[in-house]
């Protein structure tokens, strides 16, 4: 597959390593930015293994937006059913509401990536005050 540089870094790791396994990391807010991706993971049979951190929320935004305005607004989102947005584009969609599935799911990605097919894991995941305090740019 040719990738062009505006393409996602993943599908250029994928393409340079066809017999590795590129994970993709990130959260509810930057995948529904760059989800239709997985229409040309599928077509390409690119076996990418996304995982979205799904807290409902812009989360890093929310931080800064909340210490410095008082408000949250336009920072909180819907839980998202990326799991079956993925699989709406010909993907494997899956889903982990609690940590004890967490081996399970992956196992189950890994295989489903082995055969070439993308897969994105939406898991569910609470907030914290991890990062309170912290400069995002």
């Amino acid at each position: 597959m040719r990738c062009r540089a505006r393409r996602p870094a993943r599908l250029g790791a994928a393409a340079a390593r066809p017999d590795g396994l590129v994970w993709l990391l990130y959260g509810d807010g930057s995948a529904a930015f760059s989800i239709a991706e997985f229409d040309t993971m599928v077509r390409h049979r690119i076996p990418v293994i996304a995982v979205v951190g799904n807290d409902g929320a812009w989360t890093q935004i929310a931080r800064g937006q909340r210490d410095m305005l008082g408000d949250a607004v336009g920072t909180e989102l819907r839980r998202t059913d990326y799991e079956r947005v993925a699989e709406g584009y010909g993907g494997v969609g899956l889903r982990i509401e609690h940590p004890d599935e967490i081996d399970t799911v992956l196992a189950t990605a890994k295989e489903e990536a082995a055969v070439g097919r993308p897969v994105l894991v939406n898991a569910l995941i609470g907030t914290t005050s991890f990062r309170d305090g912290s400069i995002s740019l």
